[in-house]
């Protein structure tokens, strides 16, 4: 088992086990959101049933008040009817007049004339009822509170009773008003802490709100949409006040609850995201050091192949001098030449190396032909062009170790026996270079991890051939190379791509 079988084991994993803890913690978080929602929906229950439960304290304060009203009328008109009787000449007994009249003591009332002129009063401020600028601020204020009671007392002559709240019903008042204004900061400020809006019976007026930010209510619109939005989460609470109509109580879960259900998406976002990065950079400074190596790697070897190559030239021109057949002689430059291309190659590697524009077909025959010599006879070799004159920007040296690698990845992929095709395609914009073989081929899970540092099926392999050719292409000729097809036991072709 190779580094890149083991890396891919690896990464898988780790990402089995990336998705078993993002699916625990969102079964956890989700697990955590139920309890928490149903703890704050038990809240709200209790919240709701006790506002319910003061809002009818307040409705029998209404219930309440209404009646002592309405009785302090009654009372006002029997005071009347009693005044009316006692002017009467037609009563005898007015023992029981005066005691009617008398037992009003609580609600303040004054009997004027046709002309407003005051003829009597009763409940006033027994401190203040001899200031004529009391009593006549008092008769003004009863007759803008409550409309005069009639009192006929002689032949169609008429006085008027007028008449205020009593201090006992004032009292009262004051308290319903407090317990009011109690109730309604109840709602807003509540102890589930959950946003709530407290509406009147059009559902429109806002008389108190709780856990909101106040821009909501500037514009009508968007406290119509949330009010509809709160009424699609929960039920709207409806409150009964009697008189007072019918108010209702919106609310929705709390920003807390609503946070944590969203928290986990978030921390993974902000974790993948940081992870992207890291990975990012991580493998930013790994290409740079693996590119460092090959650079160091291979200026160190043409520094090395240096010396003996020019003793190897210098032992050449002496065995020319002593008369060594020139056929000798002859293959003895070949491989010389071969040999300082090599170390030229290899010093060329980290370098701008000399673009110019060159005839493809002309180099891929002269790379082929040196590789054909080299190869088995069992072994075919074919070079194919659309176009005789085909040109592109490349540097032979360079271009010429990728086809001589491609070409001994063919052979060893056959075991010294099939066929090697190039097709050269000219397009438009781009040259299309296809190295085909009829060997064992890829299985299509490596197709990409081919081009790695150490990738090898061979046994003794080094795994650096088709990484240096990717580099040389993508690096220094601004192409691309990859596997275009492969099938198991029917054979691989490699694709050049290179721009015209």
């Amino acid at each position: 088992m190779n580094i890149y079988t083991r890396k891919q084991q690896w990464k898988i994993v780790l990402f089995v086990i990336a998705i078993v803890i993002i699916i625990v913690s969102l079964w956890y978080t989700n697990s955590l959101v139920k309890k928490i929602a149903d703890e704050e929906r038990t809240k709200v229950k209790l919240w709701a049933e006790a506002v319910q439960k003061k809002a009818k304290l307040v409705r029998f304060t209404n219930e309440l008040f209404t009646k002592i009203k309405l009785e302090e009328r009654k009372k006002a008109e029997l005071y009347a009817q009693a005044t009316q009787r006692l002017a009467s000449a037609e009563m005898s007994d007015l023992t029981f007049i005066l005691k009617v009249i008398q037992s009003n003591t609580t609600v303040p009332v004054i009997l004027t004339n046709e002309k407003e002129k005051i003829a009597g009063f009763r409940n006033l401020d027994t401190l203040r009822e001899k200031d004529t600028s009391y009593v006549r601020q008092q008769f003004l204020d009863m007759k803008k509170k409550y409309p005069p009671i009639e009192v006929e007392y002689f032949k169609g002559k008429k006085n008027y009773l007028y008449y205020n709240d009593s201090k006992v019903f004032t009292d009262i008042k004051l308290v319903f008003d407090s317990l009011i204004k109690s109730f309604i900061s109840e709602v807003a400020v509540n102890t589930a802490s959950v946003p709530v809006i407290y509406t009147d019976s059009t559902k429109k007026n806002i008389l108190a709100y709780g856990n909101l930010d106040s821009s909501v209510f500037s514009d009508p619109i968007k406290m119509e949409e949330r009010l509809q939005s709160m009424a699609s989460q929960n039920p709207v609470i409806e409150i009964d006040l009697g008189e007072g109509g019918k108010n209702y109580i919106y609310y929705e879960q709390s920003t807390l609850l609503t946070q944590l259900k969203y928290y986990p998406y978030v921390q993974f976002g902000v974790i993948g995201l940081f992870l992207l990065i890291a990975y990012s950079l991580f493998s930013t400074a790994r290409k740079s050091e693996q590119n460092q190596v090959w650079v160091g790697m291979s200026k160190e070897t043409a520094h090395q192949l240096g010396t003996p190559l020019s003793s190897l030239m210098a032992w050449v021109e002496l065995l020319k001098a002593q008369g060594v057949e020139d056929d000798i002689i002859k293959e003895l430059n070949r491989d010389v030449d071969r040999l300082n291309t090599i170390t030229e190659r290899f010093s060329k590697i980290g370098s701008v190396p000399n673009m110019q524009s060159e005839n493809i077909k002309q180099v891929l025959d002269h790379a082929v032909d040196y590789i054909k010599l080299r190869t088995s006879r069992n072994v075919s070799f074919a070079v194919n062009c659309s176009e005789k004159n085909v040109t592109a920007k490349i540097s032979i040296p360079l271009f010429e170790w990728v086809v001589e690698n491609l070409c001994k990845n063919a052979v060893d992929a056959m075991d010294g026996k099939g066929s090697i095709t190039v097709d050269v395609t000219d397009a438009t914009q781009y040259v299309y270079i296809d190295f085909s073989d009829t060997g064992k081929g890829i299985p299509k899970g490596k197709a990409k991890t081919v081009f790695e540092p150490g990738f090898t099926t061979k046994q003794r392999g080094w795994g650096l051939g088709l990484s240096l050719c990717k580099r040389i292409i993508e690096n220094y000729h601004n192409g691309k190379i990859f596997v275009k097809r492969t099938e198991p036991g029917q054979g691989t072709t490699f694709r050049i791509v290179l721009e015209k």
